[in-house]
């Protein structure tokens, strides 16, 4: 069984969009994500798009990454993106350190309908992103 943890600051939103997409692709995978500064509950505009993508994250919770220090994994991906936050390092026993960022949608400011955009680019960037990432390497191995 493939492991993977996927890290962000808070885990409230693209690391659990990631985390629900990856679960999506291939059941067999085990998967978690955990933040360093995780916020304790889920984004819910997260939610939302994730479940109009057909994807249901409601069920998932918000992780310190502390809680996985001592498991091993075959793969560890951070997904924070902006130049204002500082992406964590995985000091646990990892085979593959990979970083995909992406912008935060929760700090989109604007319109209700400009941010409702923002979430879903940031779902479908990461839906994308993941399925690539899943076919060219995960999934060969």
């Amino acid at each position: 069984m493939i492991k993977i943890l996927i890290l962000c600051t808070g885990n409230s939103c693209r690391s659990q969009m990631a985390h629900g997409f990856l679960q999506s692709f291939d059941k067999t995978l085990h998967v978690a994500s955990a933040g360093t500064n995780a916020s304790g509950r889920l984004n819910q505009k997260a939610v939302e798009v994730m479940m109009e993508a057909g994807v249901d994250i409601s069920h998932h919770t918000s992780d310190s990454v502390e809680k996985y220090l001592g498991e091993e994994w075959d793969y560890v991906i951070t997904v924070c993106g902006g130049a204002n936050e500082s992406c964590p390092a995985f000091m646990g026993n990892v085979k593959q350190r990979l970083h995909i960022g992406f912008d935060d949608p929760s700090d989109a400011q604007g319109t209700p309908e400009f941010i409702q955009s923002e979430y879903i680019r940031v779902r479908d960037e990461i839906r994308n992103a993941f399925l690539n990432l899943y076919k060219t390497r995960i999934k060969t191995e």
